[in-house]
């Protein structure tokens, strides 16, 4: 079992760059960065390097999608931002080195059908999921509840697999968070077995309140174990909220070592 800590939501008292120490000392096995450009590449992969933790994911630039808008990726009048964020995250991407970038889909743009929006997702990830894969570099895309998020436009995993079926490739894979889908009162353990071998990556919070397992009412033990039916091999990445200092929530965290 490979955990990774999310430093965008965790160790947040601390400079991005000194999270991943403290990520470290904590016992996490790597990290993963919602979005890390406003650190150079060159500084983060150094310290990476020294902390001896890899970097499993980040995000490719999103637009205006976290302060509330569409974003980039199925909205058809951004193509050009979309290349230019895509680029930016080649680039970056180069140095930084991380396992895999996540896509998100964004929500749906006012006045688009929502078929052209998922024919502008679908072409989008598929050029960026070619683009990295010369580097070695798997391309995710994920679900999001419509609850937090409202509007987004693929919030279930039936619909993410059928994205991921109309994209059609072998570097494009779905990234599965447990709490997006058990805000909405969705079967987590379906959700694995539907998606199955297209999991590339795997999120986990507790629900509600998308805190610390044990804060919530997820049962994360048969989740665990049906990822594991389902022959699931790569990380896990806590991305929750801590209620205070993160260390103090980390009791959760021997636990699954055992």
């Amino acid at each position: 079992m490979k955990i990774s800590a999310n430093l965008s939501l965790l160790f947040g008292d601390l400079p991005l760059l000194q999270r991943i120490p403290a990520a470290a000392a904590a016992g996490f096995d790597g990290v993963e960065i919602q979005f890390p450009y406003e650190v150079p590449a060159l500084l983060l992969r150094e310290e990476l390097e020294r902390c001896s933790m890899p970097l499993v994911l980040i995000n490719l630039p999103a637009g205006d999608l976290m302060s509330g808008g569409a974003g980039l990726a199925a909205v058809p009048a951004c193509r050009e931002l979309f290349d230019a964020a895509l680029q930016e995250a080649l680039s970056y991407a180069a140095i930084a080195q991380p396992q895999c970038v996540n896509v998100l889909p964004g929500r749906l743009a006012e006045g688009v059908p929502k078929e052209e929006a998922l024919r502008t997702l679908e072409a989008n990830l598929l050029k960026t999921t070619e683009r990295f894969q010369a580097l070695g570099i798997r391309v995710l895309c994920e679900a999001i509840n419509p609850l937090d998020m409202p509007g987004f436009l693929i919030n279930t995993a039936e619909q993410l697999d059928e994205l991921l079926r109309r994209v059609d490739h072998p570097n494009c894979m779905a990234q599965l968070d447990f709490y997006h889908m058990a805000r909405q009162g969705l079967n987590i353990a379906e959700c694995i077995v539907r998606l199955k071998s297209r999991v590339g990556h795997v999120q986990f919070a507790d629900c509600p309140g998308r805190g610390a397992p044990g804060t919530g009412e997820l049962a994360f033990g048969p989740l665990l174990g049906a990822l594991e039916a389902a022959g699931y091999q790569g990380w896990l990445g806590a991305e929750y909220r801590p209620a205070g200092d993160t260390s103090a929530s980390l009791e959760w965290l021997a636990d699954w070592r055992r």
